[in-house]
């Protein structure tokens, strides 16, 4: 009888459990249960009818541009009720193409979509760059408004950014205070307004600008990919060539991917300016929540890590994990612009392993082309609160860096747990924190 009873108890709290979250479930930062989807690592299908393009007139040839029989077929697919374009192998040069929903695109190995390297071939449109909605080049690869877009494969997208990134160079030389946007650029890849996207497998190299961009792309996953752009020597790197930029995007995952590029790795953004809050300027305020980034590795020449900023609004439940740094520049980076409204909250780094050059934690008032527009310096004030590292183990310059304006913004409720840091600069600079815990780290000196 007895037997029975504790039978009961068993099963009752096994389905309390159940019904308050899964037993051992992953979760946020601010303890809500993360969804199955976040960590499983489904396949991705070719859906539709196969396209492939040396079977409708496109042949590899890097010498001659195909973008508008590239464009065309991408019409007929849709015309046709949609499908998949499968790129075969050789190299396919295009300039901008833009997909339509229903259409998708898989690279085989071998298959390479370069990109021109004449702007000319990328015409202006509206679209997102650096934190608002303007005239500005496409990407070569588009999608707009496409739900269950997906791009497959282990072929690659070349950017081939080598001209612009000489141009920019040579433009820097003659006026130091020319902008990112005014050496024109194209992107590789910008997703928009979709949902349900999947990127697999796909090697990603020498974009002229940002590699890959998501605006507003909601339950979205980047597993295996590869990022890479030229980071020495300092003529002949590519500048701003961030491997992969979420614009205000919620629910995603990104797994299993390298990057090594000239600057930040994955870059949280969202909107920059004084009124940037302001849903009439900035449609869905920034948002961006619910990011799970692991099994990441940060190789040379990249930035940092991670970085929330410099055009970002709003940034919650922000996850890196499991992941390594080879010899990049930061582990994360907090960009607090000085002419932005931001909050970044519960943010969480833990189990990284490896060496940066610089710093395991940079901090500090971003101020480049910053623009009050009239606003009042406290009504813009930068906040980051509930931010943990834990369980890291890694070599640096410094700690904690930080520098500036600490009026500008506010850091509270830091938390740094289980660390050993081993750094030519270990100070912990505590005093510009309101509330922060240390918890057995070890923080040595690096001789």
């Amino acid at each position: 009888m007895m037997t029975n009873k504790i039978t009961a108890i068993c099963l009752l709290l096994i389905v309390s459990a159940c019904i308050s979250g899964r037993a051992g479930a992953d979760v946020w930062p601010d303890g809500t249960t993360m969804d199955d989807w976040f960590t499983q690592d489904d396949a991705v299908e070719l859906s539709g009818k196969l396209y492939e393009i040396t079977s409708h007139g496109l042949y590899p040839d890097e010498g001659v541009l195909r973008t508008r029989e590239f464009q065309n077929l991408i019409d007929k697919a849709a015309a046709e009720g949609g499908g998949t374009i499968v790129v075969t192998p050789g190299i396919f040069k295009i300039g901008a193409v833009f997909f339509r929903p229903g259409v998708n695109l898989h690279l085989m190995p071998g298959a390479v979509l370069l990109g021109s390297d004449d702007i000319a071939d990328y015409p202006v449109v509206e679209t997102r760059m650096e934190g608002q909605t303007c005239l500005y080049y496409p990407a070569i690869v588009n999608a707009d408004h496409c739900d269950g877009f997906t791009i497959s494969g282990a072929g690659t997208i070349d950017g081939n950014g080598f001209r612009a990134w000489k141009a920019f160079w040579q433009r820097r030389k003659w006026n130091r205070a020319c902008t990112n946007k005014d050496e024109q650029r194209a992107r590789v890849l910008y997703v928009s307004n979709s949902k349900n996207v999947r990127v697999d497998g796909v090697n990603f190299q020498n974009s002229m600008y940002w590699t890959t961009h998501f605006y507003r792309c909601d339950s979205l996953k980047i597993t295996n990919c590869r990022f890479y752009a030229l980071h020495s020597p300092d003529d002949k790197k590519g500048p701003s060539t961030d491997g992969i930029d979420l614009d205000a995007c919620c629910d995603v995952a990104v797994r299993n991917i390298w990057i090594s590029n000239n600057d930040d790795g994955i870059a949280i953004k969202g909107g920059k300016g004084a009124f940037a809050n302001d849903y009439r300027r900035n449609p869905g305020n920034g948002d961006n929540a619910r990011i799970l980034v692991e099994n990441y590795t940060a190789s040379h020449g990249t930035h940092s890590a991670l970085t929330l900023g410099s055009e970002c609004v709003n940034a919650d439940n922000i996850v890196m994990r499991n992941s390594k740094v080879e010899g990049c520049c930061n582990v994360l980076n907090l960009k607090m612009r000085t002419d932005t409204p931001q909050h970044y909250t519960n943010v969480l780094v833990e189990n990284v392993t490896g060496f940066v050059k610089s710093n395991f934690l940079l901090c500090y008032p971003w101020a480049q082309f910053a623009d009050l527009e009239g606003r009042d310096r406290v009504d813009v004030k930068s906040h980051a609160q509930s931010v943990t590292m834990r369980n890291c183990e890694v070599k640096c310059g410094t700690f904690f860096r930080t520098n500036g304006d600490m009026n500008v913004m506010d850091l509270s409720g830091f938390t740094f747990e289980n660390l050993k840091i081993t750094a030519s600069d270990p100070s912990r600079h505590i005093n510009v924190f309101k509330g922060v815990k240390f918890e057995n780290c070890s923080l040595e000196k690096r001789h």
